[in-house]
């Protein structure tokens, strides 16, 4: 008990006061993660499973993990599955919706959903109502014309497996009882309409993060966190590792450097400016264009718990889509809340604990043209930043009141959330294009390797990392070891779940079980397959020591069958 006790006083030094765990001067380690954030925790967290004899060290500028892009107050807080977002599916000129982009996004949050279920079964995640909740999500629209779009949205949708249990209606009584304060006052000759999927998610990156790196630093030796501690150059050196030179904030800045194998910046904003310090000829393409957040939150329980959705709708016309309005059911610190936005607003730092000269110092001669073409490409962006900007008190409860009709200013509060960059990048045919979403760059030889971007970011965490590690570590991917540990960890790696409805539905109610989230339920078909999940994902599958041998001749028919 007093060895447990020791360990976990140091762990809470090392994780929350600004303590920096620092390899000495010129030692070289495997890997060296740039940010307290969820991306570096995933890579951390597959990595320390996958290669356990590997050195990881992960450095963060500010005193605790997950106080940017990742904090629960910073972001929507959707696990972002394509159910509701509308500008995922943007309607053709001949009238026709698109539906091609939500499967792939679908598919990508089951894999976090599944990545999140073993961690769960191994000890390394507790509690999972702290960072995830079942929270239905809609899309709602009012008008001809938007709920034309919706249904042709939902036909559309209909043809994948995916999404066989989204509802749609038209009825205003239906959707009251989904979402009774977006109908309570509003005119009963509005028509409206909306789509609902009972398996959405309210999730709490912030807390994912924490508890991630929170397990990397106290059961392995091999990984150290340093936090207080800002990488301010990366330098190649001659035999391809990498030269990371970091300052000790806690110590007046005191600089210190480490040669690392392997580099990978999940730092947020600050990303961008740290992949052109690095020098490599793939960051040179990228420049990055500053958008906050704002949102309006209540956290009056008499009406934050008469909203049990993630209600999303369509953004105005012209405006960019990070501009989508929501009304979100929330659960943040323990209570539960609304937030309604998001609102943008304009500043030149990258990170909200950033500075005001991130955006000028991130100017090279390589990308100052694109982002000026940008600019006037986009027109529509800057005039909707300066709109948004020029909004008022009034305008912005307005906007809140087409949601819920009922409002009271009281209730309501604005908040600022975080800052994203979005990307700018080179294009062969137009120049220079603005892009939304994330993106992996990396080196040719691996070695280096960033995530640039926002949205969906967080919720497809995993697939992200999935992805960077196929393109950085091609040999260690392909080996037996990785392969038989990732498919423990996710049990649909390296299979398509859209088209197979029966994979499906038994992922979604092995993850629905281990995360308590009930929004799946098992079969009488799929029972056993879901149970032997969860052994295998133990490595109690038949043949080790903790299987019990009256059930291995069963788990292993169901394992195989899965």
């Amino acid at each position: 008990m007093k060895k447990q006790l020791t360990a976990a006083l140091c762990l809470n030094f090392c994780m929350f006061s600004g303590y920096a765990m620092a390899a000495d001067d010129n030692e070289t380690i495997d890997v060296a993660l740039i940010g307290g954030g969820i991306m570096s925790a995933t890579l951390g967290t597959f990595l320390e499973e996958l290669q356990p004899d590997w050195k990881i060290n992960m450095y963060e500028r500010l005193d605790h993990v997950a106080e940017e892009s990742s904090n629960g107050w910073n972001n929507a807080g959707t696990g972002h599955s394509a159910f509701a977002e509308m500008n995922y599916t943007p309607q053709r000129d001949d009238g026709s919706v698109d539906v091609s982009r939500p499967p792939k996004i679908t598919e990508a949050f089951e894999i976090t959903r599944q990545f999140l279920s073993y961690q769960v079964l191994n000890g390394v995640m507790h509690d999972p109502g702290s960072f995830l909740n079942n929270t239905p999500h809609m899309s709602f629209v009012w008008g001809d014309d938007h709920i034309d779009f919706l249904r042709k949205r939902y036909e559309g949708m209909q043809q994948s497996s995916l999404y066989k249990a989204m509802e749609y209606s038209e009825d205003p009584e239906v959707i009251r009882e989904w979402a009774p304060l977006m109908m309570e006052g509003r005119d009963p000759s509005q028509k409206v309409a909306a789509t609902r999927m009972e398996a959405g998610t309210d999730a709490e990156w912030g807390e994912v993060t924490r508890q991630l790196i929170s397990a990397l630093s106290e059961k392995h030796d091999n990984f150290s966190l340093s936090t207080g501690s800002e990488v301010r150059d990366l330098k190649r050196n001659d035999d391809g590792s990498w030269k990371v030179t970091w300052a000790d904030l806690n110590d007046n800045g005191k600089e210190h450097s480490i040669n690392a194998r392997h580099v990978f910046i999940g730092a947020g904003g600050a990303a961008l400016p740290l992949l052109q310090k690095s020098g490599i000829p793939e960051g040179k393409i990228y420049a990055g264009f500053p958008v906050g957040g704002q949102f309006l939150v209540t956290s009056n329980p008499e009406i934050a718990n008469r909203h049990h959705a993630k209600a999303y709708g369509l953004a105005a016309s012209g405006s960019p889509p990070m501009s989508v309005p929501h009304l979100d059911s929330r659960k943040l610190e323990g209570q539960q809340r609304i937030l309604f936005g998001p609102f943008a607003n304009f500043s030149t730092k990258f990170l909200k604990d950033g500075s005001w000269t991130d955006l000028f110092g991130s100017m090279t001669t390589s990308n100052t043209l694109p982002m000026m073409k940008v600019g006037l490409d986009n027109f529509s962006l800057v005039k909707y930043l300066i709109g948004q900007v020029m909004l008022s008190e009034d305008d912005r409860f307005e906007a809140l009141k087409e949601y819920y009709p009922d409002a009271k200013r009281e209730d309501w509060k604005l908040i600022n959330a975080g800052q994203r960059v979005q990307i700018i990048k080179k294009d062969p045919e137009k120049g220079s294009v603005l892009q939304f979403g994330t993106e992996v760059v990396a080196s040719e030889d691996g070695t280096m390797s960033a995530l640039l971007g926002a949205s969906p970011g967080a919720s497809t965490a995993p697939a992200i990392m999935l992805g960077l590690m196929e393109r950085v570590f091609p040999e260690q991917l392909a080996s037996d070891q990785w392969q038989g540990k990732l498919k423990r960890m996710i049990p649909s790696y390296g299979q398509k779940l859209d088209g197979n409805e029966q994979l499906t539905n038994e992922i979604r109610a092995y993850t629905s079980s281990v995360l308590e989230l009930g929004d799946t339920q098992p079969t009488a078909e799929n029972a056993k397959r879901i149970e032997a999940l969860k052994a295998r994902a133990r490595g109690q599958e038949p043949g080790s020591e903790q299987a019990d041998d009256a059930d291995s001749e069963d788990t292993a028919e169901t394992v195989e069958n899965v």
